[in-house]
């Protein structure tokens, strides 16, 4: 191992500027987000720092510093992963991935990574496929939805992110895909679920330490989660029937798919100054209703905009069938230059 790099406070503080460490910044633009919570990942591969390294993702914080940041991160199948060792924020929805310059490099990752860990109770006990070795096979016939209204619709993204989602759709088209439009609930469903599973798990977690020493966490932090302590027992129970139906939505979609895919971020890494407090609950996440899913979920750059802040695609595939997403993943940056291109430092 290298060292460690930034991540935002309990996965979920950020950025954060009283805390006694600064936030990362963006490489492309050191006046912009990195995406979160594992921001320190993202700029440290972006600038060439390191090959590759780990993400924990919970509604999308291996995604997001991916988009933001111009790389390809992975949040496997819910369990793949062994998550012992890392502090929880959300049980049932935690992820840990890698992120890397390259969907080939996230492979290699992802072959030391995964695997059954007793020590972790939702490791999943079942062997781990031959990520590289994936890479070789076709995409000539997959069958991929195009969940459009994610990102049209439910959480409108900017003009540069929908022409490059257009072209991605041609390239995979011209690599033989069958691209189709596939219909799911409204993202404010999928984001609304998720975030509240999320903030009730995490003030379980946090609640002792709120009561005794709120104003030793980080006004981000703290601030969200006494936002959560208003949180329900009922909120939380209808929060996970209603997970229970979303999944089951979406698997009956992947019946007749092999692949979705969508947008990873409804635009470009904002200025860093500009992230809300509550920048969760003004827009729905793009990145969430994977975590609901536990679906194998990934974001691959897929272009830039005129200032030269990347743009992203998200891949997302059936649970335990990450090996199909990184191919996919793969194939498109072998036919696309984005991955020739690198920020100026």
């Amino acid at each position: 191992m290298l060292g460690k790099v930034a991540t935002h406070e309990f996965a979920m503080g950020g950025p954060s500027f009283d805390l006694p460490w600064p936030a990362a910044r963006n490489p492309w633009n050191p006046a912009h987000f990195t995406g979160g919570s594992s921001s320190g990942t993202g700029a440290a591969v972006a600038a060439g720092l390191a090959l590759g390294g780990t993400g924990s993702d919970t509604g999308g914080s291996i995604r997001s510093p991916a988009s933001f940041c111009g790389l390809a991160g992975i949040k496997p199948t819910y369990g793949l992963v062994s998550r012992a060792g890392i502090l929880p924020l959300a049980f049932s929805l935690d992820h840990a991935g890698p992120m890397a310059w390259t969907a080939e490099d996230c492979a290699i990752l992802l072959q030391a990574m995964a695997g059954h860990d007793p020590a972790d109770p939702a490791s999943a006990d079942r062997p781990a496929a031959d990520y590289r070795a994936a890479l070789g096979g076709a995409v000539k016939g997959l069958r991929i939805g195009l969940v459009r209204h994610f990102y049209e619709a439910d959480n409108p993204a900017n003009a540069a992110t929908r022409g490059a989602i257009e072209a991605a759709v041609q390239t995979l088209e011209g690599l033989g895909c069958s691209l189709r439009e596939l219909k799911l609930s409204p993202l404010a469903e999928w984001a609304g679920c998720g975030v509240t599973i999320m903030l009730a798990e995490a003030y379980a977690i946090h609640e002792d330490n709120l009561r005794r020493r709120f104003t030793d966490y980080g006004e981000f932090f703290r601030d969200r989660m006494a936002l959560a302590g208003l949180l329900t027992a009922a909120d939380y129970v209808q929060a996970l029937r209603r997970r229970r139906e979303l999944i089951a939505e979406f698997d009956r979609a992947m019946a007749e798919l092999d692949l979705v895919i969508t947008a990873a971020a409804p635009s470009e890494a904002p200025p860093i100054e500009a992230v809300g407090k509550f920048a969760i609950l003004e827009r729905p996440m793009l990145t969430m209703p994977f975590n609901v899913t536990g679906s194998p979920a990934m974001s691959v750059c897929c272009g830039f905009t005129e200032a030269g802040l990347p743009l992203a695609l998200q891949i997302v595939g059936r649970r335990f069938d990450d090996a199909t997403v990184l191919r996919l993943a793969h194939a498109y940056e072998r036919a696309t230059p984005w991955r020739g291109r690198r920020p100026s430092l």
